[in-house]
C-alpha cells in the first residue's frame, strides 16, 4: 500500500465530510421561510417566520409567531389561502396537526380545526420539547384534498445534528485508522532496520 497516496485520498475525503457537516443544518425544505428581523423597538408584534408556497389552485401564505419559538412558550400560526384564478380567500375549515421531523417518529398530533376569521385562519400552539417539527394544514376545496407541510424549529438548534454526528463518527474512524496505519508503518521500518543490521 502506498501510504502517501492513502493520506492524499483521506484529505480529500475529510474535506468532503467537513463540507457536508457544515451543510447539514442548511438543507432546505420545499417551502420558503423568511424570518422578519426588521421590526423596530416600538412594534409589539413579535418577529414571524413567513412561509409561501403554491399548491394546486391556491397560493398559501403562513406566518408563525414567534419566528423562533421556545419550549413551553405559546405561539400561533396565521394561515392564508387564496385561489390563484379567482383571487378569493379560501372559506372552509382548515385542520392543523404536528409531527416530529425525524426518520423514526411519525405520529401526528392534532392541533385543532379552524374556520376563516377576517381572511385568516388562526391556530395557537405550544411545544413542551425542543426539536424539529412539521406543521401540517389540511383542507378540502372543490372536492380536492389539500395538504401543506412546513417546518418549524423549537428551541436552539443542536450543535451537531444527525448528519453531523455521522460525519463526526466517520472522521473519528478515519483518524483512528490513520494512526494505526502510521504506527504499523513505523514498526515495520524499525523491524526491517533491525533485520538489516543482523544480516
Amino acid at each position: 500500500m502506498n501510504y502517501s497516496k492513502y493520506r492524499l485520498n483521506s484529505k480529500h475525503f475529510l474535506f468532503i465530510l467537513i463540507s457536508l457537516f457544515y451543510l447539514s443544518d442548511v438543507m432546505a425544505h420545499h417551502v420558503l421561510g423568511r424570518p422578519a428581523y426588521n421590526l423596530n423597538e416600538d412594534s409589539n408584534t413579535p418577529p414571524s417566520m413567513t412561509i409561501e408556497t403554491q399548491i394546486g389552485d391556491y397560493f398559501i401564505n403562513a406566518m408563525v409567531y414567534p419566528a423562533f419559538p421556545r419550549p413551553n412558550e405559546p405561539g400561533r400560526i396565521h394561515f392564508y389561502a387564496t385561489h390563484i384564478d379567482k383571487n378569493k380567500s379560501l372559506d372552509t375549515s382548515v385542520t392543523f396537526s404536528v409531527s416530529d421531523d425525524s426518520w423514526f417518529k411519525n405520529d401526528e398530533e392534532k392541533l385543532g380545526a379552524q374556520v376563516l376569521d377576517d381572511v385568516v385562519y388562526r391556530q395557537s400552539f405550544m411545544f413542551h420539547n425542543k426539536g424539529n417539527y412539521i406543521i401540517t394544514a389540511e383542507f378540502e376545496a372543490d372536492g380536492e384534498p389539500y395538504r401543506v407541510d412546513f417546518p418549524i424549529r423549537v428551541g436552539d438548534a443542536a450543535p451537531i445534528g444527525l448528519l453531523g454526528g455521522v460525519v463526526a463518527l466517520i472522521l473519528l474512524i478515519l483518524v483512528t485508522v490513520s494512526i494505526v496505519q502510521r504506527k504499523k508503518l513505523i514498526k515495520n521500518k524499525i523491524r526491517n532496520a533491525h533485520e538489516e543490521r543482523r544480516s
